[in-house]
């Protein structure tokens, strides 16, 4: 049953591309830093920022924390069974960024400039979830350790969402919702599996969107400055992109064939 469903989350993508593609517009922009995905808008950090304000209340508010704790006993009470298919599906959005490309459905860049994007995004991600979780010290419903708050593999994925979702909004919102779709499974999963609770989630989610938004923001700067405006997509054939799950720090290597 878990590899159907791996099977599911890793191809639905892929299978929206033909349902999509003879509407699809393959005009790719290059350099086109007019869109408002690049530039700051308050209304652009509304839904992380309420996500992220709501799991930093909830470690101090008793209400938050009752439903907290009554959401833990309800899993536990209904015959939980630890599965780990969390730790494969938070890197399902971000890849399927590339296998879409790699089936011929190109996004908004080329795969250079959209590993500088993904990687900076996953560097603020593993920033600000490792900081955060020293200094709030909250202890896992499993109680197993104290690195609770917020979920690293939640904010890996959602973080992974927001990615796709800019790459191929342009081509089908559809893509977009696949991602988000997996993102919330795997934060719920977190919960399920006892590894969290629910503003560790919200938190993360938050987190994790919040800094694809930052990198999309940051790119230009990236681009001119750093890259000198070069073309990325001869000079970039091999990405790491680093990664922290709560537990673990690691990393994953994407390379152009």
């Amino acid at each position: 049953m878990i590899k159907k469903l791996f099977l599911l989350l890793v191809f639905f993508p892929l299978w929206l591309t033909a349902q999509n593609n003879k509407f699809a517009n393959d005009t790719v922009k290059v350099n086109d830093f007019s869109d408002a995905k690049y530039h700051f808008n308050v209304k652009q950090i509304i839904i992380p920022s309420a996500l992220i304000a709501y799991g930093v209340i909830g470690l101090h508010n008793d209400d938050i924390k009752k439903l907290n704790t009554d959401i833990r006993d309800e899993v536990l009470k209904n015959g939980h069974k630890e599965n780990r298919i969390d730790d494969v599906t938070r890197f399902v959005p971000m890849l399927s960024v590339y296998a879409l490309n790699l089936v011929g459905v190109e996004g908004e860049h080329n795969f250079g400039d959209r590993t500088i994007i993904l990687t900076t995004s996953l560097l603020v991600a593993f920033t600000s979830v490792r900081s955060i979780k020293k200094l709030t010290n909250v202890q896992r419903p499993d109680i197993t350790s104290y690195n609770s708050f917020p979920s690293g593999h939640t904010a890996t994925v959602f973080a992974g969402a927001e990615f796709l979702f800019q790459e191929y909004k342009q081509k089908s919102i559809w893509y977009g919702i696949s991602g988000y779709v997996v993102a919330t499974g795997t934060g719920l999963m977190r919960i399920y599996n006892n590894r969290h609770w629910l503003t560790d989630v919200a938190a993360g989610a938050g987190i994790g969107i919040l800094s694809t938004k930052i990198a999309y923001w940051v790119y230009p700067f990236l681009k001119n400055k750093v890259f000198k405006g070069g073309n990325t997509e001869s000079k970039v054939t091999a990405m790491a992109m680093p990664f922290y799950n709560g537990e673990q720090f690691g990393g994953s290597v994407v390379v152009r064939f």
